[in-house]
């Protein structure tokens, strides 16, 4: 029991957030569904199950356009705060720090310490894929949601174009069209939003305790401070 309780105390935070994705999750299909079965009753069509709807292009659509934006965010930020700062900002590299730093700082190759990543200390090109490994996944799963949301959208589309008698279009056409567009740049914007938010009240405001702020009594223009 007790070995229960300290990894779930050593894993909280990801366990809380699993948990949270999850019933989001879930409250997003059953909202969706009833969403989804009022507008075939408006349109005069039979409503669908539960099974149907979250196998459905509808449901895969709403879901990974909103993946590929969360993706997307956290790409551009692990990539462009390598090599740009914010003075001020705990969410930023300290000023004089900016690129990707040496070996030694790194912890790689000679450097390496006795519980360094395996990848981190054989050096070749198995740490340089190490080393950009976060990045590529977090590129990779932006591509690939982004792939389903424009397949699930294109599908979505076509449904709607032949309710109203109108020409499905091809996928390269949809993809180009300003129904894709607007699914995508509306919540890009908002993650765009937030994430430079973050990174510029955390400069003046404070939450004591959390990694994502810097110590309450920590200067404004301390820079990559965390407390």
């Amino acid at each position: 029991m007790s070995r229960v309780r300290g990894f779930v105390r050593t894993n909280s935070l990801s366990l809380v957030f699993g948990g949270l994705f999850l019933a989001a999750l879930i409250g997003q299909a059953f909202a969706g569904l009833a969403e989804y079965n009022n507008q075939q009753i408006t349109d005069g069509l039979a409503t669908v199950s539960f099974g149907r709807y979250v196998t459905s292009a509808d449901f895969a659509v709403d879901v990974t356009e909103n993946w590929q934006s969360e993706y997307l965010q956290f790409l551009l930020y692990i990539v462009l705060t390598v090599w740009l700062v914010q003075r001020g900002s705990p969410e930023s590299k300290p000023l004089d720090n900016a690129g990707r730093e040496s070996d030694e700082e790194q912890k790689v190759g000679a450097y390496a310490g006795p519980d360094s990543p395996r990848w981190a200390r054989v050096g070749g090109w198995r740490t340089k894929l190490f080393s950009s490994s976060l990045g590529l996944v977090m590129g990779s799963v932006f591509l690939a949601c982004w792939l389903v949301q424009s397949v699930a959208g294109w599908s979505t589309f076509n449904e709607d174009q032949l309710r109203q008698l109108q020409d499905p279009v091809s996928w390269l056409s949809y993809v180009g069209s300003a129904d894709f567009w607007s699914r995508s740049l509306q919540n890009w914007q908002s993650e765009f939003l937030a994430v430079g938010s973050m990174a510029v009240l955390s400069i003046y405001l404070r939450e004591r305790g959390s990694p994502e702020s810097k110590p309450v009594g920590t200067s404004h223009d301390a820079t990559g401070v965390e407390g």
